[in-house]
């Protein structure tokens, strides 16, 4: 439901600007004022979850969420839309920083984990696929309003069952680790940089606004690393990072993010403009992607990570996403769908099914139940900054190519297709960076075969 709600929305920009009166300038907005809060506060709700119980974490969350849906849809009023989409953003942050975390500890075995983390990746994948053929039907069927609607019974069906079902835990307590300070210097950087990033696209990356507004928040990074050093429960232990296998994958993550999420933008803009999609067929081209990567994070991959270890998984995922995005850099003006954007589709879920699952094992890889709210966390704020980053410098790379052609007299069906190879084959480049990474630095070792909760005591095993 949460990652649903960041492609859900996109489908139904133009009608909630025809609706609410939003300016073109200002209609960013209604994914920005998402998009900021969710990544600024992940961090903090993960340790938050390792201090008071990730249950109690996850169902607040979870409730916040659905109530600001709610307002979402009975808005009628551009503030009254942006507000309760903030709040909204706190909510799905809240709930997502600890999902993993929670899987994490419910399944120490390493078979079983492999199989719960193809689950918790073939969620997070497809909701980002269903979103855009539930947006388009929903949009074009009964209005905007119930792409917000949608999410009340399915938020309340979610905090019920997450009430009865999940084990109660205590967590270890708000005095090792409330680092008030801490929180205030993570959250505002992250809020701040995810900011920045976002706004460039409409101040660019060299501008003074920019500069400064980075510069801001990469100082109050800094400045809370240093005290993370320093204070006696920090709010998030450096230890995690000592694992080479962790932070690489962290790394890996946001080079495959930034490459393969603004994938789906792009080439949502290149159906409808160019080959002329509407809505629900959009939905419908997209939605391979989500199928294969289904079929491999459900089927395949778990028994290839358990037996072969993430590594040996990740190398080949990475690689099929890379040419699945630079078969999609050679998409022409003129194109077919079956001849030009499926074949190069099937790639690229085939890649992110593997690799998705492999890099999630490999970044918890080290987490104790102690510090799987926060490992959790870190897992999936990496992959907010990095889709940030990667949508807003490569939908400014397409648009800046796009004028450039159109100012030369290009006619605007090809200055716009040419824009978009230029976006895919950067993305292209970005993910086999990432490929570089992943060999360079992730040992072959498999880590999924160590439980990370070895150390957990009897009676916790028991209660879970």
């Amino acid at each position: 439901m949460v990652i649903l709600d960041g492609s859900i929305v996109s489908v139904a920009l133009p009608s909630i600007q025809h609706s609410l009166g939003f300016s073109s300038s200002s209609l960013a907005w209604v994914v920005n004022a998402y998009l900021i809060p969710f990544g600024g506060l992940l961090l903090l709700a993960g340790r938050l979850g390792d201090l008071i119980g990730r249950k109690r974490v996850f169902i607040a969350g979870l409730g916040i969420f659905t109530a600001a849906s709610l307002l979402c849809g009975v808005s009628q009023d551009p503030a009254v839309l942006l507000a309760s989409r903030f709040v909204q953003g706190i909510g799905g942050a809240v709930a997502s920083a600890v999902t993993l975390g929670m899987v994490v500890t419910l399944f120490p075995q390493p078979r079983e984990r492999a199989k719960a983390i193809g689950v918790y990746s073939f969620v997070q994948s497809a909701g980002g696929s269903i979103g855009l053929l539930a947006g388009g039907a929903l949009t074009q069927t009964v209005g905007w309003h119930w792409i917000f609607f949608v999410n009340v019974p399915i938020g309340m069906v979610a905090v019920l069952s997450a009430w009865r079902v999940l084990a109660s835990e205590q967590g270890v307590g708000l005095g090792k680790g409330t680092d008030v300070m801490g929180a205030l210097l993570v959250t505002s950087a992250l809020m701040l940089g995810v900011y920045t990033i976002v706004e460039t696209t409409t101040y660019g990356w060299a501008s003074t606004h920019t500069l400064s507004s980075g510069a801001v928040a990469l100082a109050a990074l800094v400045a809370f690393i240093a005290r993370q050093a320093k204070t006696p429960h920090p709010l998030l232990p450096l230890r995690v990072f000592r694992s080479r296998n962790v932070s690489g994958a962290l790394g890996v993550q946001a080079l495959m993010v930034a490459g393969m999420f603004s994938f789906q933008f792009l080439c949502v803009l290149y159906l409808q403009k160019v080959l002329g999609f509407d809505e629900i067929h959009t939905g419908l081209g997209i939605f391979p992607v989500a199928v294969a990567i289904g079929t491999l994070s459900l089927g395949l991959s778990p028994k290839a990570i358990a037996r072969f270890g993430p590594r040996t998984v990740l190398l080949p995922g990475l690689a099929l996403i890379a040419a699945g995005l630079a078969a999609l850099g050679r998409v022409p003006a003129g194109g077919s769908y079956a001849v030009d954007v499926l074949p190069a589709l099937l790639p690229l879920g085939i890649g992110f099914g593997l690799a998705m699952p492999a890099l999630a094992t490999l970044a918890m890889s080290a987490a104790t139940p102690e510090d799987s709210g926060i490992a959790s966390s870190m897992f999936n704020t990496m992959q907010q900054i990095g889709a940030a980053f990667g949508l807003a410098a490569l939908s400014t790379l397409a648009n800046t190519r796009t004028n450039a052609l159109l100012g030369d007299g290009v006619n605007t069906v090809s200055a716009l297709t040419s824009g978009y190879q230029l976006a895919f084959r950067i993305g292209a480049c970005l993910v086999a960076g990432a490929v570089v990474l992943a060999a360079a630095l992730l040992r072959s070792s498999a880590p999924a075969q160590r439980p990370a909760v070895e150390e957990m005591p009897v009676a916790e095993h028991a209660a879970h």
